[in-house]
């Protein structure tokens, strides 16, 4: 794998803007180690735990058909994302690098299936998935405004823009603004839901088991329908990759990493099939499955006049996944300048700050065009596909990396159970979605395919034989970003 070193070229390295480095004090310009393992625990929880334990955590009640089914898959969902964040673990300390999949498969796989995995993420993954979360959270927080019509759509994307954009300078301000934003709204989601869980248990110690008799009454026995409800239930625990993005900026990452996946995991796990143990105390099932919004039907049901909470619960808990999404994806795209398949002028950190603000704004940017599409929902359909393949990738490159360079330095070094074990459920993952949403999974796939002109275009051409127009204009855009931005590319640990 070829390590970023900026050409002493005019054009920069690949026909980019040439890198100018800071001067005076002569201090490494890079992204500081200012992520402890306590902030480490918090992004992995906020980001696992979004709105959807809260609005619709019905997915898996469906295809499993009854409570005592649900239940046992959210158990074996939960078990089986323990394997695959441990493998992660592994990877995260083997490959220093941050980027999480991408760094990985760019490491054993090399440069294009690295590119195509960096560019589904560009174009669909990364700002369709910060749109939804950003518009769920502005529908709850207007929801008290227009309690008995719908908020006006121009309205309700304002205030989602509003959000982004707040998020984003909290980002570009300083590291520690941002995992103290995440801090924060961690705790309070988790207050939330452990409210929820309480009330549940309450309702048990008072006789209230009534939707328990005849637990596993009516279980689908359709292998597609509990394969259904199994990828629902991993599609909810996803997320656990999240610190693997900011790798280099974790202080001690091969203890930390580690450990705040090992601690993260079993949080997140406890929290969902206790939280489901108590929706499912309180409401019948025909009252779930009806339910747009679970948590609110819960508390409109056991919390009176407190109601209110959960909406807030709710937005609070939006706020803090998309901060945390806008925390790793702008590492993504860092790292993917830096390796030269986007422009270097992505891959700048402030010189003071050291934040990727250049990269900040880019990922900023494109979550506000996708806020433009009127159906932004859809298209979270087409990228299940490319989710699962390209971590099923990642792992299966782990397995690679094992018989290639069986003497690698590897702090944490698991049994090759877990990994062989979650790449055959990620085949399980790329299979189910074909086979439920053929068509949104094919055009997935051609999203992720028009990446493959582009890359040999604009990364595997050599820079002198690109058109004169195109290094021209990124040559001076380079510039003009680098000024207003006040940033200096980035440089390499040399120990990497």
């Amino acid at each position: 794998m070829a390590s970023y070193s900026p050409a002493p070229t005019q054009e920069g390295q690949n026909g980019h803007a040439p890198p100018v480095k800071s001067d005076g004090s002569g201090e490494s310009m890079k992204l500081k180690k200012e992520i402890s393992l306590l902030n480490g625990v918090c992004l992995i929880v906020g980001n696992m735990i979004g709105s959807g334990i809260f609005v619709s955590p019905k997915g898996v009640l469906i295809h499993s058909a009854s409570y005592g089914l649900s239940l046992v898959v959210w158990t074996i969902g939960g078990i089986f994302s323990v394997f695959g964040a441990l493998c992660y673990a592994e990877l995260g300390t083997t490959i220093t690098k941050s980027g999480a999949s991408y760094a990985y498969i760019l490491e054993a796989f090399g440069g294009f299936m690295a590119f195509i995995r960096l560019w589904t993420s560009l174009l669909i993954i990364e700002p369709t998935s910060q749109a939804v979360i950003a518009i769920t959270f502005s529908n709850y927080m207007v929801q008290p405004i227009f309690p008995s019509c719908i908020a006006p759509y121009l309205a309700n994307r304002l205030l989602a823009a509003a959000c982004i954009c707040l998020l984003t300078f909290v980002n570009c301000a300083y590291v520690k603004y941002g995992t103290r934003v995440q801090d924060f709204f961690t705790y309070a989601k988790v207050i939330a839901l452990i409210a929820v869980i309480i009330t549940g248990l309450v309702k048990i110690g008072q006789g209230h088991t009534q939707n328990f008799e005849g637990l596993f009454d009516g279980s689908s026995r359709d292998p597609g329908g509990i394969a259904l409800a199994l990828y629902s239930a991993l599609f909810s625990y996803s997320g656990w990759d999240t610190l693997n993005f900011v790798t280099e900026e974790i202080k001690n990452p091969e203890r930390n990493l580690p450990l705040a996946i090992a601690i993260s995991m079993p949080i997140v796990t406890v929290i969902y099939i206790m939280t489901n143990v108590a929706y499912y105390t309180v409401l019948p099932m025909n009252a779930i499955l009806d339910s747009d919004a679970v948590a609110v039907t819960f508390a409109d049901q056991v919390f009176g006049v407190m109601n209110w909470t959960i909406p807030l619960a709710v937005a609070l808990s939006c706020f803090g996944g998309l901060n945390a999404s806008i925390l790793a994806s702008s590492r993504l795209f860092f790292v993917g300048s830096r390796e030269g398949h986007l422009p270097d002028y992505l891959c700048m950190i402030h010189v003071h700050r050291y934040t990727p603000i250049p990269a900040l704004l880019f990922n900023g940017i494109m979550a506000l065009i996708y806020l433009c599409v009127e159906d932004v929902f859809r298209l979270i359909n087409y990228y299940s596909f490319s989710y699962w393949f390209f971590v099923g990738l990642s792992i299966l490159g782990q397995l690679y990396l094992r018989w290639k360079q069986p003497d690698r330095k590897r702090p944490l070094k698991l049994s090759l159970v877990y990994p062989i074990i979650f790449c055959l459920l990620t085949v399980f993952l790329v299979v189910v979605p074909l086979y439920s949403d053929t068509i949104n999974s094919l055009i997935g796939i051609g999203i992720a395919l028009s990446g493959v002109p582009v890359y040999f275009l604009c990364c595997y051409t050599p820079a002198h034989k690109r058109p004169l127009w195109i290094r021209r204009f990124i040559a001076k855009s380079g510039i003009l970003i680098q000024k207003v931005c006040f940033s200096v590319i980035t440089e390499m640990d040399k120990d990497e």
